[in-house]
């Protein structure tokens, strides 16, 4: 059994060792329902079908229970992702595509999609699971964005750009499908079809990564410094000399 697979443990199982995924999966449903501020341990407890006391026995505070949910049910993934990512021996461009598929097949049509909605609206008022949040879920999501398209630099299927910026653009329209689920979607009468949206995007994406697409449209500096790393493998500090007109 994976770590992810104890967050969604039937409750009917009441060996002590599953207590930890039965918490684990009603916190998740009360956190999205509720938000973090209004969710309560005494309700987590009785959606679990626990005493308080008992859930004190596995989490100090909601804060831990919180991360427990967003490492069993988010970081795992990342983490398998992470190597599947070492290891994968195709095209980048089909390992780009598994990667976006497969993050909407496990966490974003799932409730776990949810959490990206929660920290958006309540990371002002809650710095510290913010920056958790941030360290072991956005830093490495993008990073694994950012693992593919210097692979397929590095193979010489995409073109030079920046790992600054471009990783983070390829995955918003992700994030911001997961938001657009669990908000607007809501009280939409036409709603997303998030398999046609995820292929339009990663389409988009690759035909903008190609090698042939560099020949579109005039080099900017951004991509200039990021040909001079991919070619040197060192970071350019240097910018093109301007000439001043006589």
């Amino acid at each position: 059994m994976s770590a992810h697979d104890k967050i969604i443990e039937p409750r009917w199982e009441r060996r002590k060792d599953a207590r930890p995924g039965e918490l684990a999966t009603a916190a998740l449903e009360l956190f999205v329902e509720r938000g973090f501020s209004a969710t309560r341990l005494d309700d987590v407890a009785k959606r679990a079908g626990v005493s308080k006391g008992t859930l004190y026995l596995y989490f100090d505070s909601k804060e831990d229970l919180f991360k427990a949910v967003v490492r069993e049910g988010i970081v795992s993934r990342i983490a398998e992702a992470e190597e599947r990512i070492h290891v994968y021996v195709g095209t980048t461009a089909e390992l780009m595509r598994e990667l976006v598929h497969d993050w909407w097949n496990q966490i974003g049509s799932t409730k776990l999609a949810g959490i990206s909605k929660l920290m958006m609206s309540e990371a002002g008022n809650f710095p510290d699971l913010a920056k958790f949040y941030h360290a072991e879920v956005m830093v490495r999501g993008t990073g694994l964005f950012a693992a593919v398209i210097q692979r397929g630099m590095d193979l010489g299927e995409f073109r030079p750009v920046s790992l600054e910026f471009a990783p983070r653009i390829a995955c918003a329209p992700v994030v911001m499908l997961m938001l657009w689920r669990n908000s607007f979607d809501l009280c939409s009468t036409h709603q997303i079809d998030p398999i046609a949206y995820l292929d339009a995007h990663t389409d988009m994406l690759l035909h903008s990564l190609s090698v042939s697409s560099a020949m579109l449209s005039p080099p900017t500096k951004t991509t200039q410094r990021a040909a001079a790393v991919a070619s040197t493998g060192k970071q350019s500090n240097t910018e093109p000399r301007r000439v001043r007109p006589k």
